[in-house]
Parts: structure tokens; C-alpha cells; sequence
């Protein structure tokens, strides 16, 4: 089997305005990082658009309806005060997006593949049930666990989520929902304000770890072999899904965490060890944050790297 590549050229038409921190050439920073041979054996392949019936397992068909028709056709409209925008091509890349991470899970979950990693954007851990924010539209990684429950029986689906915002959109999705585990080690306090470690679902089901401006390596590291991979393997999933932020990233202009390419590639390798143990391997990735632009390529490198090395 192999590693698959999700991507789509509709990403670099979704138009955020100038000097947005959320920018098309965050894919390009990526896709010029994966263009060195060491990367030739992923394969690459297009990602298709979700269908309504995907999102609207986890966002209300209202939702889905006022993105679709407030689509401009020519001006840049902000949804909530400037840091989430619709331009005319942001309707395709965020049901690209999505599916994206719903054929990521179709060809993980039917073994045609080991493991994905979706470049993608928008992203989409900030979207709450019905409710755009924090440059993102639709929740890709929500999609993808409801899509592997509805269509091939998965029973219980965890999130990992490594930004350095906490993911309140997968939160709040996955609150009430006992067959879905998100956990996440962020920034605190940052945006969004949430992820306390107090805040533990209706199940016992949300493991939060924040981290203070200033921490690095050793706290990153200490807090998921303490917190989130004890509480991942007690979950014991059937589908890992990981919310791939990398504006952890000590040169991100965004937060003030202080971690490198090394911390990436180490926390990618526990979560598929994990994912061995208790699921067959089966690791969707997808793309959220990162906004220094050679950071960012070079730790989703080695993000990447290591999902090849382990099939």
C-alpha cells in the first residue's frame, strides 16, 4: 500500500485578501517541500467535492445552505470580523476540502491505501456546528469521523490535534458523542479561548493538554506521553484522524511555542504507533494552521515523512 497525497488546485483559488495569514502559498510553501525526491513515492491524487450529505452529518443543512448562497461573485466577504472570508472561489475549495478528508478515509478505511495526508484549505478544527470562524468554513476532520461511523462502520473515531489554537469547532462537534475522541495540545491562553483542561466532554470524551506561550519541545513531548497517547490508547479507535497544525512552530508569527521539524516528526511517529496498536495503522491526516511559510513546508515534510516510512 502506499501513502496518498489529497490535493486539488481549486486551494489556491480560495482568496482570503492581502497579507492574510491564511494564504494560498501556504500550499505552495508545502507542495514545494514534497516536490524533493524523497517524497516520489506518495501518490498523489485529486480531491473530490463532499457531497451535502457528507457535511450535514455534523453541520445543519442551514448552514450548508447560507455558505452556498452567500458565495460572491466578485468582492471578498468577511464572515466574522475579517479573519474568515468567502471570495468567489472559496465555495469549491471548502467542499474540496472536505472531501478531501472524506477519500482520504473511503481509501484508508477500504485498505487501498496505509495512511493520507490532505493538503488542503480552508482548514477546518475552528468550525463549530453551525458557525464559520477562524478561517474556516466547513470542519474537514469532523466530516472525515462522521463519514467513517455512517459509511464503513467504524465505532469510534479519535481526532489529535497538535495547532497551537485549540480546535473548539471538533470540540464542540464531538461534545455529546461517545464513539468520538478529540484531544488536542494548544496554545493557552490563546484563540479561541477554549480547551481548559477541564473541559472533558459529556463522556469523558475531549483530553485537553494546553501548553503556556514559551513552551517548547520537552513540554510538547511531556504532555502527550502523560495526557493525550494514555488517554488515545484507552479510547482505543478504529480510525485516527489528525489535525495536522504547525504553527506550533517556534518561527510562526501567530502563537509563542518553540517547536521544531524533530518535534513533528516524533509526535507523527507515536500517533502511528498507536493507530498499529489499535487500529491497523489506519491515520488520516489533514491540514489546519501554520502560517510561517518555510516552517511550515518543512514540518509538514516532516509530518509526511514519517507517515511514508511506516507502511
Amino acid at each position: 500500500m502506499s501513502t496518498l497525497l489529497v490535493t486539488h488546485s481549486s486551494f489556491l483559488h480560495h482568496d482570503t485578501g492581502e497579507w492574510h495569514p491564511e494564504r494560498p502559498d501556504r500550499i505552495r510553501a508545502i507542495e514545494r517541500a514534497l516536490s524533493h525526491p524523497s517524497f516520489q513515492d506518495l501518490l498523489t491524487v485529486e480531491a473530490p467535492l463532499a457531497t451535502p450529505e457528507q457535511i450535514v452529518r455534523c453541520h445543519p443543512r442551514a448552514y450548508f445552505d447560507f455558505l452556498e448562497t452567500h458565495q460572491p461573485k466578485t468582492e471578498l466577504v468577511p464572515l466574522d470580523d475579517g479573519d474568515t472570508m468567502l471570495s468567489p472561489g472559496s465555495w469549491e475549495a471548502a467542499l474540496r476540502s472536505a472531501g478531501a478528508a472524506v477519500y482520504a478515509v473511503d481509501e484508508v478505511m477500504q485498505k487501498r491505501a496505509t495512511n493520507a495526508f490532505c493538503l488542503a484549505r480552508p482548514p477546518g478544527h475552528h468550525a463549530e456546528i453551525a458557525k464559520a470562524m477562524g478561517f474556516c468554513l466547513f470542519n474537514n476532520a469532523a466530516v472525515a469521523a462522521f463519514h467513517a461511523k455512517a459509511v464503513h462502520g467504524a465505532e469510534r473515531v479519535a481526532v489529535v490535534d497538535f495547532d497551537v489554537h485549540h480546535g473548539n469547532g471538533t470540540q464542540a462537534i464531538f461534545w455529546n458523542h461517545a464513539d468520538m475522541f478529540y484531544a488536542s495540545t494548544h496554545q493557552m491562553p490563546l484563540f479561541p479561548g477554549t480547551g481548559g483542561i477541564t473541559e472533558r466532554g459529556e463522556a469523558e470524551n475531549i483530553c485537553n493538554a494546553p501548553l503556556r506561550a514559551g513552551d517548547g519541545s520537552d513540554e510538547f513531548r511531556e504532555a502527550f506521553e502523560s495526557v493525550v497517547l494514555p488517554s488515545l490508547r484507552r479510547f482505543s479507535p478504529d480510525l485516527v484522524i489528525i489535525s495536522a497544525g504547525f504553527d506550533a512552530h517556534r518561527s510562526d508569527p501567530l502563537a509563542n511555542l518553540n517547536l521544531s521539524e524533530p518535534d513533528y516528526a516524533w509526535v507523527t511517529r507515536k500517533l502511528v504507533d498507536v493507530a498499529r496498536e489499535r487500529c491497523g495503522g489506519r491515520v488520516v491526516s489533514v491540514l489546519e494552521g501554520g502560517y510561517d511559510l518555510s516552517a511550515l513546508g518543512q514540518s509538514a515534510a516532516a509530518h509526511v515523512k514519517i507517515l511514508l516510512e511506516s507502511f
